[in-house]
């Protein structure tokens, strides 16, 4: 994939989060559910930080490399025709000079969009200033749009999910902060914790831009969002940890009771599976 191909594919994701329908993006985290998802006939794929690094060994939050998340990613853009979106956690680095060495690196992958955090760690203390946060912002879209692909950026804040403050305060600084990237060029705001309807539903009025919402138990359904306008819903590592609780269902089966009912169950075909993977016209 060339400049201008890959640059074509940042476009086509920006329209997407424009559109009169949903973006809907179970996250991929290796090349066989990337290949699964786009088979499905979703128009983009959006890796998962947190599966791609347990899928090499590591607990979520910056505790993989760089490198190993984009080596993943790598793979993933060579293997699809679709855009692809890389959950980049909080950047990997905390200086304006890391970040225009992460942007540039996801376009060297392959990729056309980028999640950016605002927490650098796993507690609260951990949230970056918002001004630094919007410069940030503002460095990842000019350092890959002097490569020729402005990446496509999905601004997220942690205030629900981990969450930060007092909650009388969230959905305000939720909204103050969502804003202020926008205002620093991001595509999309990002919001994941947040599973009220009503308060998505303000949301979606306050912050007056594309809003990403993580589906989880309790959230409301993807008609439901699209009603709302919602632009971007996304599993998170939702799927990889629903697939890993298959696993371990099968592993229980077949210890407790010596049958494997649950290893038949809605299982891809060999064949399809293999068949899948074979096709290298991406």
């Amino acid at each position: 994939m060339n400049i201008q191909q890959q640059a074509q594919k940042a476009e086509q994701l920006r329209k997407l989060h424009h559109a009169s329908h949903i973006l809907t993006l179970p996250n991929a985290w290796d090349v066989a559910s990337a290949r699964v998802v786009e088979e499905l006939g979703f128009p983009a794929i959006a890796t998962t930080s947190a599966a791609i690094a347990t899928s090499l060994g590591y607990p979520d939050g910056q505790r993989i490399s760089r490198d190993e998340m984009l080596g993943m990613v790598a793979r993933i853009a060579k293997a699809v025709r679709v855009p692809v979106t890389a959950d980049m956690e909080a950047g990997y680095g905390t200086t304006l000079e890391d970040m225009a060495e992460t942007a540039k690196a996801v376009v060297a992958a392959g990729a056309v969009g980028m999640n950016l955090e605002d927490v650098t760690g796993r507690d609260e203390s951990s949230q970056v200033d918002t001004a630094l946060q919007g410069e940030k912002i503002r460095t990842i879209r000019k350092a890959s749009a002097s490569l020729g692909v402005p990446l496509v950026v999905n601004a997220r804040t942690d205030i629900y999910l981990m969450p930060i403050g007092p909650a009388e305060s969230r959905f305000e600084r939720t909204v103050e902060r969502l804003c202020a990237y926008r205002e620093a060029g991001a595509d999309c705001l990002f919001a994941p914790g947040v599973r009220d309807a009503d308060t998505i539903a303000k949301l979606v009025k306050a912050v007056g831009a594309p809003l990403n919402i993580l589906v989880t138990t309790g959230s409301p359904s993807i008609k439901e969002l699209e009603k709302m306008g919602v632009a971007r819903a996304s599993t998170g590592s939702g799927a990889a940890r629903a697939t890993l609780g298959l696993l371990r269902r099968i592993g229980k089966e077949l210890m407790e009771t010596g049958t494997y009912t649950s290893l038949l169950d809605g299982a891809i075909p060999f064949a399809e599976l293999n068949k899948m993977l074979e096709r290298q016209d991406c």
